[in-house]
C-alpha cells in the first residue's frame, strides 16, 4: 500500500528488534522496511530507505541514538524519529529530543500505544512527557528567543499556537485554509526569528510564552 508508514528499527538488541517487527507488520498502515543494530547503520540504512519514522535506541555501542540523530539531522534527512528506550532518567531523554528526536516512548510501551505514536509523529505531532518538556524548558538554546516574539506577524504567531498544540502542517493549513507551502514558510520564518532549531523547541517555547492555538 502506497500510503502506509515506512518504519526502519535501530536497536542493538534482536530480540528486541525481532519483537518490534512481530507487532508492527500486524499493522494495516505500517511498514517495517529495514532494521539496523547500531546509530551508523541507521543513519546509513535510513539514507538507503528512506522511511518516514525511525524507532531508535539511545544507549548502543559505537554510535549511539543521539549521535545518530545528529548525523540524520546533518544529512538533512526528513525521517522523523520516535526514541524507543528503557532508560527514564532526563539525562538520557533530553539530550536526544535536543538533537532532533520527535518524542520518546519506553520499551515497555502498550503495543497499541506504541502504533499510535508511531502514527503521530509521522503526521508531524511531538511527544512529551510533562516532567521532560520542563527539563527542555530550561535549556539555554529553548530561552534563546525571550523576547522576540514580538517579532512574530498575527499569522505567525496562529502558526507557532498551532505547532504548539501538535498540529501538523497539513493540519494547521486546514485550519488557516492556507495552503501547506505556505504554512511551511511561515515555520521557517518563525524559527528563523525566535533563532531555535526546530519545530520541538519552537512549541516548547510557545509553551513558555502563552501563545496557544
Amino acid at each position: 500500500m502506497a500510503d502506509r508508514i515506512k518504519v526502519l528499527i535501530v536497536d542493538d538488541h534482536q530480540v528486541v528488534r525481532r519483537g518490534l517487527r512481530t507487532f508492527l507488520e500486524v499493522q494495516d498502515d505500517i511498514e517495517v522496511v529495514g532494521e539496523a543494530a547500531d546509530g551508523a547503520e541507521g543513519v546509513a540504512r535510513a539514507e538507503e530507505l528512506r522511511p518516514d519514522v525511525v524507532l531508535m535506541d539511545v544507549k548502543m555501542p559505537g554510535t549511539d541514538g543521539i549521535d545518530a540523530l545528529r548525523g540524520l539531522r546533518e544529512l538533512d534527512n526528513r525521517a522523523r524519529v520516535l526514541i524507543v528506550t528503557s532508560f527514564t532518567e532526563q539525562r538520557t531523554v533530553v539530550p536526544a529530543l535536543r538533537a532532533g528526536a520527535a518524542g520518546y516512548v519506553y520499551k515497555d510501551v502498550d503495543p497499541d500505544a506504541l502504533a499510535g505514536a508511531i502514527r503521530s509523529v509521522h503526521a508531524g505531532h511531538i511527544l512529551l512527557q510533562p516532567e521532560v518538556a520542563g527539563a527542555l524548558l530550561s535549556q539555554d538554546e529553548v530561552n534563546s528567543g525571550q523576547g522576540r516574539g514580538g517579532s512574530l506577524t498575527d499569522r505567525e504567531r496562529e502558526v507557532l499556537g498551532l505547532i504548539a498544540d501538535g498540529r501538523s502542517n497539513r493540519e494547521i493549513a486546514r485550519a488557516l485554509v492556507l495552503s501547506e507551502k505556505t504554512v511551511k514558510t511561515h515555520v521557517s520564518n518563525i524559527l528563523m526569528k525566535l533563532d531555535l532549531a526546530d519545530r520541538t523547541q519552537a512549541a516548547l517555547w510557545a509553551v513558555r510564552h502563552g501563545v496557544t492555538g
